[in-house]
């Protein structure tokens, strides 16, 4: 089966501590930080099943060639979401403030970010001006709706037992009294401490040599742009499943 040659399966290591079984509400998919691999998220999409719904944790963008079009894509899909990453939020700081976040953006993979969608003519040092005509050119590129959903995206999703965010969360604070930043840019004791509410916490940001399901958290952050393996975690009733290109 075309399954079975274009993926790897692994079942999910056994947990270091005594938490409860995953238990999602329903099937669903999370995806890993794409970060511009446009070739490795439709090889993952198309191999899933049709009936899988598919959340991406965020970092769509950046770093990789092909920011555009999994932009595009996931904009436009009926069976694709993505949460906010703290890569999103660089490029919408970018397009608000450029002349005091852009330089900031631009060393972080921004640059990779502006070139798919034919923007040049910056650098990483380049002055407020400059900066400010590549916000200008940027922002006609993507259309005012490409850059309205982009600044709608969700920080959190969950089914049962289990929440997807970015970057990690608070595990002494419940889920529903976080602000937003924690879930896209993470929080000092996430991995650290185990979580005591029972949720799995499902989340990329941080890079993994190959996915971690350990004391409430699962990361499948597995460096897709550098490493060529996109991982996603398959939910079912079972459990979950860890796939990877």
């Amino acid at each position: 089966m075309i399954f079975s040659k274009l993926f790897s399966k692994r079942k999910a290591p056994t947990p270091a501590v005594d938490f409860d079984p995953v238990r999602p509400e329903s099937s669903f998919c999370v995806i890993g930080d794409i970060h511009g691999r446009f070739d490795l998220l439709c090889s993952m999409v198309d191999a899933l099943p049709q009936d899988l719904g598919i959340i991406c944790v965020g970092d769509l963008v950046d770093r990789g060639e092909q920011s555009r079009e999994v932009l595009d894509y996931v904009m436009q899909s009926d069976r694709v979401t993505s949460l906010m990453g703290n890569h999103e939020q660089l490029m919408l700081n970018f397009l608000r403030s450029p002349e005091t976040d852009g330089q900031r953006w631009l060393r972080n993979g921004g640059l990779q970010t502006l070139a798919s969608f034919g923007v040049s003519g910056v650098t990483d040092s380049s002055g407020a001006e400059a900066l400010t005509r590549s916000r200008d050119t940027l922002y006609e590129s993507m259309g005012e709706d490409m850059v309205t959903w982009l600044a709608r995206l969700d920080c959190i999703a969950w089914s049962g037992n289990v929440a997807v965010v970015h970057a990690g969360a608070d595990p002494n604070t419940p889920l529903e009294d976080h602000a937003p930043d924690t879930f896209i840019w993470g929080h000092p004791e996430f991995r650290k401490t185990p979580r005591s509410d029972g949720f799995w916490i499902v989340h990329g940001h941080t890079i993994v040599d190959s996915p971690k399901m350990r004391d409430g958290r699962i990361s499948i952050d597995t460096g897709a742009y550098a490493t060529g393996q996109l991982t996603a975690a398959v939910f079912t009733p079972d459990g979950v499943e860890f796939i990877s290109t």
